[in-house]
């Protein structure tokens, strides 16, 4: 226990300012600072107001996980970063926190990518990640089909929402019926006590000449938005809890279909689902009944570990120190569209030189426990 990397993760990608420590693929401490509610007015995430949130709560929410995990920012092996993909504004906040604990510290600096941090969380929950593994990870930014064999390295895409991610539609049609802020959590809610076959909403992308990974959720949320305009001009009550099934049901359904698909034409059988929407109770039932139905072996993170969180990045950033992948250099930046097939970001050897002259001395000097 005490010779896996202890690495602490900071995640700024875009509302919430998230910190985790975890030693090898131990869960030590998950800190989570979220701003949703000062975006709720707004119906939806401002850029400038999360920046400026992450900026009030890093100093309070790295002390806060350090705390919780009993250790102490010396005892650190590395620090990881989320630098891309996101918003650039939140990301950058998150960049410059962690060179500067990294640079204070005399530790190694690793710069990863949101999308496999994703991935490699599932690791905390269920140990060490198949190679290959096949990964559905959808949220309010991403519709993802990812094959990863590796993954500090080895990254595919295999397919991805051409429009409206899944997050996003839930959003959207979440405001249409006047449920608030984000609309994830109260669709699925509401969804529970509906009939999920009471309106027969499109699947996209579902032809036999559409392309077999990709996702499209525009179109179902127009055809939801309309169906729901026409229900009030002609002066009649929406069945709210109907539409947000039937709309579910229209995501879960595609979703769920092509991961499942992807996974017997590529030969895996590990299907890992992970993001903001695979706290979805509809999804995972879907999920767990198609996987069981094909013999592919489903993975879901606890839903507090799908949503963003420090916990995914420290997870991706002590495998990168125990597979001995290069430490970013100081002039790691934020890539708000960093590509999912770099796992992380590296950089030059001169980084681990640094720590080794400034270990002594900076550690103790910089005023950090």
């Amino acid at each position: 226990m005490a010779d896996e990397p202890l690495v602490l993760g900071i995640e700024t990608s875009c509302d919430e300012t998230g910190v985790g420590i975890v030693r090898g693929t131990t869960l030590l401490a998950d800190a989570v600072a979220s701003s949703v509610d000062e975006h709720a007015r707004f119906g939806g995430v401002v850029p400038e107001v999360a920046s400026r949130a992450h900026l009030e709560a890093m100093v309070p929410t790295i002390d806060r996980a350090l705390k919780e995990a009993g250790v102490t920012a010396k005892d650190l092996d590395g620090i990881a970063v989320t630098a891309g993909p996101g918003l650039a504004g939140a990301l950058l906040v998150g960049v410059s926190a962690a060179k500067a604990y990294a640079y204070a510290l005399g530790k190694p600096l690793y710069g990863v990518n949101h999308l496999a941090s994703h991935i490699c969380v599932d690791q905390l929950e269920h140990g060490a990640l198949p190679e290959p593994t096949m990964a559905l990870l959808v949220s309010g930014g991403h519709s993802s089909l990812l094959l990863s064999g590796d993954i500090t390295s080895d990254v595919r895409p295999m397919g991805a929402t051409i429009d409206d991610a899944a997050g996003e539609a839930f959003d959207k049609i979440a405001r249409v019926l006047n449920l608030g802020f984000p609309g994830g959590p109260v669709i699925d809610r509401y969804a529970r006590e509906g009939d999920p076959n009471s309106i027969a909403f499109p699947r996209g992308l579902t032809g036999p000449r559409d392309p077999a990974y990709d996702f499209s959720f525009s179109g179902l949320k127009t055809a939801v938005a309309r169906w729901i305009e026409a229900k009030r001009a002609a002066g009649e009550e929406v069945p709210v809890r109907d539409v947000a099934a039937s709309f579910q049901e229209a995501v879960v359904d595609v979703l769920t279909r092509k991961a499942v698909r992807a996974c017997k034409d590529e030969g895996v059988d590990h299907l890992m689902i992970g993001g903001g929407v695979a706290a979805n109770s509809r999804l995972r039932e879907l999920a767990r009944h198609r996987c069981e139905a094909a013999g592919i072996e489903l993975r879901v993170p606890r839903p507090k570990l799908c949503t963003d969180n420090g916990a995914m990045v420290a997870a991706l950033g002590a495998e990168m120190v125990a597979r001995n992948r290069p430490a970013s250099s100081w002039d790691l930046s934020a890539d708000s569209s960093l590509p999912v097939t770099d796992p992380h970001v590296p950089g030059h050897d001169h980084v681990h030189e640094v720590s080794k002259e400034t270990a002594s001395d900076n550690g103790s000097a910089a005023g950090y426990p």
